[in-house]
């Protein structure tokens, strides 16, 4: 047995344990913190208060058009479906998108999407699990859509 176990507590044996708890504690918290900071990709948008001055006129545009959006990956494919309120396909003026898991940049890859008369689809490399398609669609008025879908992959 460990010979620090043996024998009565005295005060350096208890200092002893009583720090190691401590620096256990600290090393944790520091690889989870380090393991955080280089997998979370941050920010959402540059300045949040700039962002927020054309909110509420950004979301009307949006939901003037009446969109409804799906999106799924079928043999390697991004299927994503955008069609108007009567429930017809949409062709946008331009789409432009990042696919991607939900927590880290590492697997982010921009899909080239083309218009087949019914669904914009794009050739993907994913792995099973939760991935995020975060889009922006240019209506032919000039709207601007934007988006993000949570496709989850068997």
């Amino acid at each position: 047995m460990i010979k620090l176990f043996q024998g009565p507590i005295t005060g350096p044996k208890f200092f002893a344990i009583f720090a190691s708890f401590f620096v256990v504690i600290i090393g944790v918290n520091i690889v989870l913190a380090t393991q955080a900071i280089r997998t979370f990709p941050g920010l959402e948008v540059g300045n949040s208060y700039v962002a927020s001055q054309s909110f509420d006129t950004d979301r009307a545009e949006q939901l003037a058009l009446g969109w409804q959006i799906g999106a799924v990956v079928h043999q390697g494919e991004l299927q994503l479906s955008i069609t108007d309120a009567q429930g017809n396909p949409v062709e946008v003026a331009s789409l432009t998108g990042t696919f991607g898991r939900a927590t880290t940049m590492r697997d982010d890859q921009t899909p080239e999407f083309a218009f087949d008369g019914t669904l914009y689809r794009a050739p993907v490399t994913t792995a099973p699990g939760n991935w995020n398609l975060r889009f922006v669609a240019i209506a032919e008025n000039g709207a601007r859509f934007q988006q993000r879908v949570v496709v989850l992959v068997d």
